[in-house]
């Protein structure tokens, strides 16, 4: 008599290989980070000392990955008004944070929807859906005890993002959180050891780095599968879509209005950090060990390498 079959899909279970190697195997990888979650999660609520009085004269973020560091305007302002502007920086960042995060969670939610509910792959994704849940949380208490307002992206990349969570395509969708995480992963890797820093900022951001990690490896693991197994044209769009959300995050990274909000002329300050080597090349290493990955991977190719040339993440 032959066994029943498994839930497991042919993916699962067949040797695949990219150019980076043989991939792991996708329940072997979700077990170690589930492993890792256990040992390594942390509840902000309780962990961070949200009572204790912000610190005078120190920054809401590193002075050197602030938009307009190193421009004429940056020299004119006082010392007290480049740190505000780190300041309204810090919580438009958060902001991003908190709208990236509500859009991969529902992402997520979609990959996992025909997955065998039992699977360690599936426990995982709804494991990293709580991290975001806890880190959402987290960026808007950070920006509420900044005294800064909230800085939503635009009524037009909203939209565009609406369309991004109903149409995006699974490797499309990984592609697109990595752009999300890795470029501020790798800012907060700089922010949360530099005593310059808010206590409170670099608290919160020494969480993410921590837990991001996790996320950056599954969905790295994942977008290499996806990338193996998926047909041609879902290859293709899933280049194209990274590029275009490369283009549009490149632009909603920092929203305009912190330059009104510490008096300073917006289009200035928009002109001067377009025109900012140091600014380009801020982002461009902050993208760099991401668009390596995706160069490798096969992700950056054609029309997509375009666009993400075209966003300036891309030299």
């Amino acid at each position: 008599m032959t066994s029943a079959p498994t839930a497991m899909t042919l993916t699962d279970t067949e040797v695949l290989r990219d150019a980076l190697g043989l991939l792991k195997d996708r329940e072997q990888v979700a077990e170690r980070l589930l492993d890792s979650s256990a040992r390594h999660s942390f509840d902000p609520d309780t962990e961070l000392d949200w009572d204790a009085p912000l610190e005078e004269g120190k920054w809401f973020w590193p002075p050197e990955l602030v938009s307009l560091y190193d421009t004429p305007l940056w020299r004119r302002m006082s010392p007290e008004q480049q740190q505000d502007l780190s300041r309204h920086e810090a919580a438009s960042l958060a902001s991003l944070g908190i709208w990236f995060e509500i859009i991969l969670m529902q992402l997520l939610v979609r990959h996992i929807y025909d997955k065998p509910v039992t699977s360690a792959h599936v426990r995982y994704a709804l494991t990293e859906i709580a991290d975001e849940c806890r880190h959402s949380k987290m960026f808007a208490r950070m920006i509420q005890k900044g005294g800064a307002p909230a800085y939503p992206v635009s009524r037009l990349n909203h939209n565009l993002a609406r369309i991004l969570k109903t149409v995006s395509t699974t490797p499309g969708s990984f592609a697109c959180t990595l752009l999300g995480e890795e470029i501020l992963d790798w800012m907060q890797r700089l922010t949360f050891p530099d005593e310059r820093v808010q206590t409170l900022v670099r608290g919160v951001t020494r969480i993410h780095v921590v837990e991001e990690a996790r996320h950056v490896r599954y969905a790295r693991e994942e977008l290499r599968r996806q990338m193996v197994t998926a047909p041609r044209w879902e290859q293709e769009l899933t280049r194209i879509s990274s590029g275009e959300a490369a283009r549009v995050f490149s632009v909603a990274f920092v929203n305009p209005d912190v330059y009104t909000n510490v008096g300073l002329d917006r289009r200035e300050a928009i002109a001067q950090v377009k025109a900012s080597g140091h600014r380009r090349e801020v982002m461009q290493n902050g993208a760099r060990r991401l668009t390596d990955f995706l160069d490798e991977i096969g992700v950056l190719r054609g029309v997509g390498r375009r666009l993400w040339r075209s966003s300036g993440l891309l030299a």
